[in-house]
């Protein structure tokens, strides 16, 4: 029982903060999250992406050298 009224706490204690929160606030919050978010092929893949352009660069830039 001590738990669930700790949760009822919680969520009502940041439905209240955000209600109080004006809408311009509220708007900038979400903007400036939006911005700092990391783009979707680092979200969804990691280091993959980087790892697999660093390799691509480094294998066709020997052939180049090559030639």
């Amino acid at each position: 029982m001590g738990k669930s009224d700790e949760l009822v706490k919680y969520v009502t204690e940041r439905v209240v903060r955000y209600i109080d929160t004006p809408r311009e606030v509220r708007k900038q919050a979400r903007a400036g999250r939006k911005e700092t978010r990391e783009r979707w092929e680092v979200r969804w893949f990691g280091m993959l992406p980087l790892a697999l352009g660093m390799w691509r660069k480094r294998w066709f830039g020997r052939k180049e050298k090559g030639s």
